[in-house]
């Protein structure tokens, strides 16, 4: 197969995934991976097999053509394929939650020297790497890579990158408890996505939808909620978005525990708990199981809650989210209560004051906890993170943990 019938058969794959014939694609991408000559053309799609699996759910599949993209790229000898190959493979490890490795795979990305795509990737480049730090847990570094990204979108004219790090942002400040920038930023999102996304994918319009549902819902409008969900759900399943559906019946399990409704509840926390386990989503299974935990507390099933929490803190432990240990170790401080278990009460308070610690997840200046309640928050050029009150009434100009940290001791 020749250069230009790969061009050829590359654009009716992508006629045909765009037209929701997602397995037909598919085929014409493998005929041509299979059959094509041309070193520049198996590169274009892979990048297309890559993206497809990526949508569909099939992370494992998505990296093992991120892998063939890289030994392709380096036959290429040139720095831009190297490049996207490499984000490419950051992405596909971000995917499966495999954190650490998209941060080093995101570390070469900007480590290559300067490129054409450079200035184009750059942002996505730092975007994964922000989910990344989320991840694990990391706020402030997580919120300086989100900065940079957003910084990229708005130097590139790039509405699309916009788009996806604010709902990045949502999900950060969803996380951190400030519930009014969770809902701020991906109401942001469905803006850009009514100005500037005729010919956008839906899947733009369906993220920004899910993670304005999922704020609601964190603000108690548990009817704004379900709309937003509901809408979400309908695109996902139109075009076969497997992990947005698993995400949006994670979102509606929580809205019916929310109301109080948990035999409505179960199912679809079952149901979610299905598709994360399918495509791998380890740290979505983690918020399932504390969903799960949640629900059966509120029946007074302890043990059952024991039980979905253990298996919850094996799977944070293995993927490194700190913020989840941290909220299955204070579920665990409150059954333990509930028994008059000393022992295993205080392994679990200990265990949540060391999680505290590692997320640096307190006020610098009146030293309470940030993310325990709803409460406005302030984020400073340096990225860390301060109750809006705090900075309002000390009027500082400059970061106090940065201070600190720029103190050193002296010798007498």
């Amino acid at each position: 197969m020749g250069q230009d019938q790969t061009k050829q058969q590359i654009e009716k794959g992508l006629q045909l995934y765009q037209s929701n014939q997602t397995e037909k694609a598919l085929q014409v991408w493998m005929k041509v991976l299979e059959k094509g000559s041309d070193l520049v053309g198996r590169f274009r799609v892979l990048g297309c097999l890559v993206t497809a699996h990526s949508e569909m759910g099939r992370y494992k599949e998505m990296l093992k053509f991120a892998v063939v993209q890289i030994d392709t790229a380096r036959e290429l000898e040139d720095a831009d394929f190297l490049l996207e190959s490499y984000l490419n493979l950051a992405r596909s490890n971000e995917k499966l939650c495999e954190f650490h490795k998209t941060i080093s795979y995101c570390k070469t990305c900007l480590g290559l020297p300067g490129t054409r795509a450079g200035a184009q990737l750059g942002g996505q480049v730092s975007l994964s790497m922000g989910n990344a730090f989320l991840g694990l847990s990391l706020f402030q570094k997580a919120l300086e890579s989100f900065e940079k990204a957003l910084r990229y979108a708005h130097n590139n004219d790039d509405t699309m990158l916009e788009c996806r790090v604010c709902c990045s942002l949502g999900s950060f400040y969803a996380q951190v408890k400030d519930y009014e920038k969770a809902l701020f930023f991906p109401c942001k999102a469905a803006e850009l996505v009514n100005d500037y996304g005729k010919g956008w994918s839906l899947k733009y319009r369906a993220m920004s939808q899910y993670h304005m549902a999922v704020a609601y819902r964190l603000l108690g409008h548990l009817g704004s909620a379900m709309e937003c969900c509901e809408e979400s759900m309908k695109i996902a399943l139109q075009h076969g978005d497997r992990p947005l559906q698993a995400l949006c019946l994670l979102c509606f399990a929580d809205i019916h525990r929310s109301r109080g409704d948990l035999e409505t509840a179960f199912p679809r926390y079952d149901s979610a708990m299905s598709i994360m386990t399918e495509i791998g989503n380890r740290l979505g299974q983690v918020h399932v199981l504390l969903g799960v935990a949640k629900c059966w507390m509120a029946r007074k099933m302890m043990d059952k809650a024991l039980d979905a929490i253990e298996k919850a803190q094996d799977l944070a432990e293995e993927v490194g989210n700190k913020l989840s240990q941290l909220k299955l170790h204070c579920l665990s401080e409150g059954i333990y209560r509930s028994k008059g278990l000393q022992r295993e009460l205080r392994t679990h308070v200990v265990r949540f004051h060391e999680c505290v610690e590692e997320t640096e997840l307190y006020c610098g200046l009146c030293g309470e906890s940030i993310g325990e309640k709803n409460s406005r928050l302030q984020a400073l050029p340096c990225s860390h993170i301060f109750h809006l009150r705090c900075l309002q009434n000390n009027g500082t100009r400059s970061c106090p943990n940065c201070r600190r940290s720029s103190m050193k001791p002296g010798f007498v």
